[in-house]
Order: C-alpha cells, then structure tokens, then sequence
C-alpha cells in the first residue's frame, strides 16, 4: 500500500517542500512580520470605530436634549385615508 506511486510522489514532494522550508528562515520571519502589521492595523482600525461610535453618541445625545428628548413618534392625528 506504501509503495503505491502516488504515495511515493506525495511523500517525495512533502520531503522537499519541507526542506526549502527549514532552509529558508526568511520566508517564516516574512508571514509572521505580514501577521504582526494586519493585527496593529486591525487594532487601530477598532480604536478608530470605537472612538467614531462614541463621537456618534455623544452627538445624538446633544440633538436629543435639543429637541427635548428627541420625537415621540409623531401623532399624526387620524386614520390613514383620513383627510379631513
């Protein structure tokens, strides 16, 4: 079962990937520098949400006590088709 030729093939080829692997410590040093600069970019990129959303609020809570607390919904007075 071992000696099929795709085993022998698989095998073979993971034995050379494997080697350019250990062989070239750059390429492992390049994902893990791409890895750390996507986590400072999404760390910055929620830092920026969080203070938007917050700006947001503070903002609609201004508005709100402007117009003294901001609707009721609005009692339009009538049933809909009514026009009189």
């Amino acid at each position: 079962m071992l000696s099929h030729p795709w085993i022998v093939y698989t095998v073979a080829f993971l034995n050379v990937r494997i080697e350019k692997a250990r062989n070239a410590p750059t390429r492992g040093a390049s994902a893990v520098e791409w890895v750390i600069i996507t986590a400072i970019i999404a760390g910055v990129a929620l830092g920026l949400a969080t203070l938007i959303k917050t700006l947001v609020e503070g903002k609609q809570g201004e508005i709100e006590n402007q117009f003294g607390g901001g609707g009721g919904g609005g009692d339009g007075g009538g049933e809909v088709g009514d026009q009189g």
